[in-house]
């Protein structure tokens, strides 16, 4: 929901279609198909220039009004992601988030807030999300947000090779996107998945926080390294959780992934 005292910034040129701008990123997936993106945003307005940008790039685009109706969707659309306003009139953009994670655990959501302090967009985060963005924005940015939050996701028209990644105890899938440690399977969000395997193609290597949010989120966070921390910590309770640590904090220069003592060091 848009408040009255917000607007949206929109560019007077259309959003470029797939390939233009040097833009080498097509919204298909590996098979051939488009992408399918679901818009959740009860004004009107927004929602339509937010689809006919989107379609315009080549996206398959679904739109919803209401949370109840976004859920819906999310089962009979099967959305490759979603852009999801956090003030909806039946419940609020977290209560949907949880209940699209409950369906499918690993979809990538894209929050529209018009919130700008920075623990309301900590919050978002916290409850899942993989991205957001403060309203006024630019459709333009918008698609780009949603543009990197999908290489980082999907694979595009090139033909996915498989890749299986082995640190000590833990594996991870590229192909699958399946993840275990010690033979148990660990459901990782989209970004969570790709932080993962940030540090599992960089063991023992201390990687910093502005490498990470470099080669994972893809832009600036605006000196929001915090970020990094809240994600840190949520691959700890996942991967760390009631073992030994894989996971270990450098002070003052970063964070690096090592195998266990013992473990085969992959």
């Amino acid at each position: 929901m848009l408040p009255a005292a917000t607007s949206v910034a929109v560019s007077r040129e259309p959003v470029a279609p797939r390939g233009a701008r040097g833009s080498t990123f097509e919204p298909r997936t590996a098979d051939g198909r488009a992408l399918r993106v679901l818009v959740v945003d009860d004004e009107a307005v927004l929602a339509d220039l937010l689809t006919m940008a989107l379609r315009y790039e080549g996206w398959e685009v679904a739109s919803a009004a209401t949370g109840g109706a976004a859920l819906r969707l999310v089962e009979e659309f099967q959305p490759d992601a979603v852009v999801l306003d956090i003030m909806l009139p039946d419940m609020d953009g977290l209560s949907v988030l949880r209940g699209m994670r409950a369906v499918r655990h690993d979809i990538p959501v894209l929050f529209l807030t018009a919130k700008d302090a920075v623990e309301d967009r900590v919050l978002g985060l916290t409850a899942g999300g993989d991205d957001y963005v403060t309203k006024p924005f630019s459709i333009e940015e918008l698609a780009a947000r949603l543009r990197g939050l999908m290489r980082r996701v999907h694979g595009t028209v090139a033909a996915a090779r498989r890749n299986v990644l082995t640190v000590g105890d833990l594996s991870l899938d590229e192909d699958s996107r399946e993840v275990y440690r010690d033979g148990t399977e660990i459901h990782l969000t989209a970004t969570e998945f790709e932080l993962l395997r940030y540090f599992m193609r960089n063991p023992r290597r201390v990687l910093s926080k502005a490498q990470i949010l470099d080669r994972v989120w893809n832009y600036d966070f605006g000196g929001q390294a915090n970020v990094v921390e809240l994600y840190v910590s949520y691959l700890r309770k996942k991967i760390d959780a009631g073992r030994q640590p894989m996971i270990h904090t450098m002070r003052g220069a970063g964070y690096v992934l090592r195998p266990v003592n013992g473990a085969n060091p992959g």
